[in-house]
């Protein structure tokens, strides 16, 4: 008998310990900044994209890079996700402007070279400031927020909040709760969780053309959320899986192409 008791104390305690570690540690996780040093687009391989520090309302210093459209095309405002850096993400920048479509892609705080720890408020002061430079330069209509994984949760904050021109989503989630509930299924995340970026209530509030991109075998943010947010999104929409696609791959399946035609009304 003293036996059983003691293997459950020692399971309680091992439980309460792994909520406390979760608890605490959960922004590093959550926010892990593969890389915090500043690198230009020029070094980057990718010369046509401009540089640009802007400051937040609360006093952090983040990084955009910038490359005006032709005439008469959309500007994508890209959001990256919690794992990358803008340096990783040439190929897709250049895929993404090789037809004279502008790009304002921010480096989140904490991340290649903005100042600042990241939080859900935090990277939420972010996008408002990379929107509002955006919007500085461009009109409202052809401004294009593309959120991807954890930006996503950004870019349908600025779209439920700023007049833009449409959304596109690769791999959301209606909140990080459920992100999070689907990894860690034992733990009580949503008593622990200190970012939800609710995106499945601020999604409402989105009434331009919205195209959502989802991997079917996407093991990070499971398919299954991406399409719960679609059916909360009041429209016009247009879900577009990929049956082969994981959380990084889409790019490999055509998904610049999938969203240029979107960009361009042709879908």
């Amino acid at each position: 008998m003293k036996t059983v008791q003691l293997i459950v104390v020692i399971a309680v305690v091992a439980y309460v310990a792994m909520a406390a570690a979760l608890y605490l540690f959960q922004r590093v996780l959550l926010y892990p900044a593969p890389q915090t040093t500043r690198t230009n687009p020029a070094t980057a391989g990718f010369p046509e994209g401009q540089e640009v520090v802007l400051d937040t309302k609360d006093g952090e210093k983040v990084i955009v890079w910038h490359v005006p459209p032709k005439e008469g095309k959309p500007v994508v405002l890209f959001f990256h996700g919690n794992g990358e850096v803008l340096a990783w993400r040439v190929p897709r920048f250049r895929a993404i402007t090789a037809d004279g479509t502008g790009l304002v892609a921010l480096s989140f705080r904490g991340y290649g070279g903005s100042s600042g720890k990241p939080t859900e408020d935090g990277l939420l002061n972010d996008g408002a400031v990379a929107y509002a430079f955006a919007a500085m330069h461009h009109s409202p209509e052809r401004i294009v927020p593309w959120g991807y994984s954890l930006g996503t949760g950004v870019a349908v904050a600025i779209a439920a909040s700023q007049p833009v021109g449409k959304l596109i989503l690769e791999a959301p989630y209606t909140s990080l709760i459920d992100v999070a509930s689907s990894a860690f299924w034992y733990m009580p995340v949503r008593w622990l969780m200190h970012d939800s970026f609710r995106s499945d209530e601020r999604i409402v509030g989105v009434k331009v053309p919205l195209l959502i991109m989802h991997g079917e075998k996407d093991a990070v943010v499971p398919a299954r959320l991406g399409r719960l947010l679609f059916d909360l999104a009041p429209g016009p929409k247009r879900f577009v899986p990929f049956p082969l696609g994981t959380h990084v791959n889409l790019d490999d399946y055509g998904a610049v192409d999938v969203a240029r035609a979107f960009m361009a009304g042709q879908d």
